[in-house]
């Protein structure tokens, strides 16, 4: 499944989202993209504050998109710094991702692709809960 998705496409998309990044305390920009099992592509980017601990992760605007556009779960996943060079998501981030993706999703690292229960392994979730 991996092989049928157009990285270079959504890599692209998470390149475009970095560009709109809010980062003047760190100057780290950060852009995500992710495809829906619906077709759609969504994406975010990094929103700093001066009250540095409410800063958005670019996965926050990802997944409020994802939710503001008529929900579903992500399926393939890319995080891109504002240099267009790969990076992972950070572990609050993982959280997120995994609640909305769950274990199957697809993540393009630099060490490849990884499916998210690789990435955040014995995951916490809405399951646990019930």
């Amino acid at each position: 499944m991996a092989d049928e998705i157009d990285w270079d496409a959504l890599t692209a998309a998470a390149n475009e989202a970095a560009t709109h990044a809010y980062a003047p305390y760190s100057g780290f920009s950060v852009g995500a993209a992710a495809l829906v099992d619906d077709g759609r592509v969504v994406a975010g980017c990094n929103v700093e504050n001066a009250a540095y601990g409410v800063a958005l992760c670019a996965e926050c605007g990802l997944v409020s998109q994802l939710h503001l556009t008529g929900g579903g779960r992500l399926t393939h996943f890319v995080c891109v710094n504002g240099e267009a060079e790969l990076i992972m998501p950070c572990g609050r981030c993982r959280q997120l991702l995994h609640e909305n993706g769950g274990p199957d999703l697809l993540l393009l690292t630099a060490s490849g692709v990884r499916r998210m229960d690789e990435i955040l392994p014995d995951a916490f979730g809405p399951e646990n809960l019930r």
